[in-house]
């Protein structure tokens, strides 16, 4: 672990007194706190503002996926994280139904807890899917990067920039005292939401729309494990004709921590009034939708937030970049939002750092829009996809086009009836619930993420055609831009993620024992372009073999040939097998994937 710094130092601007640093990080939510965190680990000196008083005070962002996780173990948080999170085996057995206590339509095993899924997952990574709410997971980043040295400002708000050639100039609002100062940085990063100022500031092009839905959270207490307890998950969808949550009749009951802390959501015409629900009228929402009229429930709390279709086709601006919602706005499904927003973050900051180190020329810094831009689009039109998929289910049921409460009960009765109405309708149900796959078992969404950007070298080659759907299964590959394939490797006492031999303060080279010779290599080239740069050898007699002869299977290349995994695990060039200059091919890709002459 690298040296931590304070961040900060005073220096004098003409006419101001400024605060100084590397990296000022506007916002404190995932993308905010996981880029301090990270730039923190690296020895970056780092300033983190929020205009808010503490971390977030909803649970909202909740889900936390694996290539997430995979981002804290390489922190080394993920303890932390799992100690505060509810399990991966609690997590899965999403139900619909007509209240929590009344009739079931049918139940779906989600994230990856379906025995021949969760091998798929399990096979994928070290790391499985848990839910975190973001009122636990904010505070648990934001602890560790002050730890390490980030600087913290809360009740501070950003107010503008100015960018030159050396630097940026950053102005605050003190919101305790009114006073205004200045902060100068190297870089900017706005992760201030899907309201972002920073973004609106360096005019960043977007497609899509804001507010194309409404809805509305309420958060309560009240202990029902007796109900769901035997069938442990974090969402309960309940479509309930005469409830007044949504026009037809639907909400969702998720789950905060098990069994007695809960969220209710409902959507609302965005167009008219927003809705106003006191204590009495938000009691009365959760007894109905939980089928308990005499329940004894704690409002804790009601808001309201708009759907959004829109993402960021370029993510910077000189100096400034943006991530997180800055960039990426959806609705909550597949549950992509915070765990892109904490990727976002671990594609930056260790190519800021190398370039603030020298490791690398400025231009790598433009690979952050030509390699995190795809996956903001694709996880925007993903989630918005998930979300209007919902409407099969409700077609199956036959109360989309029921004129009011009693046939919207009659249709949802009739999936029971042994005429071929009701044959039609179970049949219908059975595609729908199906469907919903892709947005709760969309593995390949979570994890497959190809880069193609000059902080890669093609080899020519490209991604295997995938044996099966894209967006339910992740395959792994070497193929240069794509992550580095998880495997276990190790010896007699230890057994080790091979993503635990590439950390994110260095360059690794992955070889086997007829590769030896690329160890000199590193060891030349990463003492020249002082690049931090280690060599791992995998095969028996070394310090890890391939324990179960996975990596074997996995790594595409020969046992002679190489990987060069970038910090954040992602391949920036293989070699298929040892040539006669090994140095001079290792020095080569490196000057590129770098950005060096």
């Amino acid at each position: 672990m690298p040296m931590f710094n304070d961040g900060m130092s005073e220096t004098e601007l003409p006419g101001d007194s400024a605060v100084t640093t590397d990296v000022v990080v506007v916002g404190s939510g995932p993308a905010g706190a996981s880029a301090a965190l990270l730039l923190a680990t690296l020895g970056v000196g780092t300033i983190m503002i929020t205009k808010y008083r503490w971390t977030a005070n909803t649970p909202r962002a909740h889900i936390t996926n694996q290539r997430a996780m995979e981002v804290f173990r390489d922190l080394g948080v993920e303890a932390q994280v799992l100690a505060d999170a509810t399990d991966h085996s609690l997590v899965g057995d999403t139900v619909f139904c007509t209240s929590i206590t009344g009739e079931e339509i049918g139940r779906i095993h989600t994230w990856g807890t379906r025995p021949d899924r969760e091998a798929d997952y399990r096979l994928a990574s070290p790391c499985l899917t848990v839910d975190i709410p973001q009122t636990y997971l904010e505070p648990i980043l934001v602890r560790n990067a002050a730890q390490r040295g980030a600087q913290t400002r809360f009740s501070s708000e950003y107010l503008s920039h100015t960018q030159d050639a050396d630097g940026v100039t950053v102005r605050v609002l003190d919101r305790l005292t009114g006073h205004e100062y200045s902060i100068r940085a190297k870089y900017l990063i706005g992760a201030d939401g899907a309201r972002s100022k920073v973004a609106a500031d360096i005019g960043l092009p977007y497609e899509g729309a804001m507010d194309i839905a409404g809805s509305m959270n309420i958060t309560f207490k009240a202990d029902i494990s007796r109900y769901v307890a035997h069938r442990p998950s974090v969402l309960y969808w309940v479509v309930q004709p005469g409830s007044n949550v949504g026009g037809i009749g639907a909400g969702l009951v998720r789950m905060v921590r098990p069994w007695n802390e809960w969220l209710i959501v409902w959507g609302y015409d965005i167009a008219g009034e927003p809705p106003v629900v006191d204590e009495a009228a938000a009691v009365q929402i959760v007894r109905n939708l939980l089928g308990a009229p005499d329940l004894e429930v704690e409002i804790t709390g009601t808001s309201l937030w708009g759907n959004n279709e829109m993402y960021a086709t370029r993510l910077q601006q000189g100096r400034v970049f943006c991530a997180g919602d800055a960039v990426h706005r959806h609705p909550p499904s597949n549950g992509l939002g915070s765990n892109t927003s904490v990727q976002d973050a671990y594609n930056l900051a260790w190519k800021i750092a190398a370039v603030l180190k020298g490791h690398a020329g400025p231009g790598l810094l433009e690979t952050y829009t030509a390699e995190r831009a795809p996956v903001a689009a694709r996880i925007v039109k993903r989630a918005n996809k998930s979300s209007r998929e919902f409407v099969d289910i409700f077609e199956a049921l036959g109360v989309l086009g029921a004129p009011d409460e009693a046939a919207m009960t009659a249709a949802i009765e009739e999936r029971k009836a042994n005429t071929p109405a009701g044959a039609a309708k179970r049949a219908a149900l059975v595609r729908a619930m199906e469907l919903k796959n892709y947005e709760f078992n969309a593995h390949g969404v979570e994890l497959g993420q190809h880069y193609t950007s000059t902080a890669v070298v093609s080899d020519g080659s490209e991604l295997p055609t995938p044996a099966r759907d894209a967006d339910l299964y992740y395959e792994m590959s070497t193929v240069p831009g794509a992550h580095l394939p998880h495997a276990w490797v190790g010896d007699s006492a230890h057994r080790h993620a091979l993503m635990d031999l590439a950390p994110y303060d260095r360059w690794t080279l992955l070889t086997g024992i007829a590769g030896e010779a690329w160890e000199q290599a590193a060891e030349k080239v990463g003492d020249e372009l002082g690049v931090p740069l280690k060599t791992v050898v995998i095969g028996p007699g070394r310090e890890v073999t391939d324990l179960y002869y996975d990596w074997a299977k996995l790594r595409e290349i020969d046992e002679s040939g190489v990987l060069l995994v970038r910090p954040d695990k992602h391949i920036a060039w293989r070699a298929m097998e040892l040539p006669e200059n090994p140095e001079d091919q290792l020095r080569a890709a490196l000057l590129s994937v770098l950005g060096r002459d």
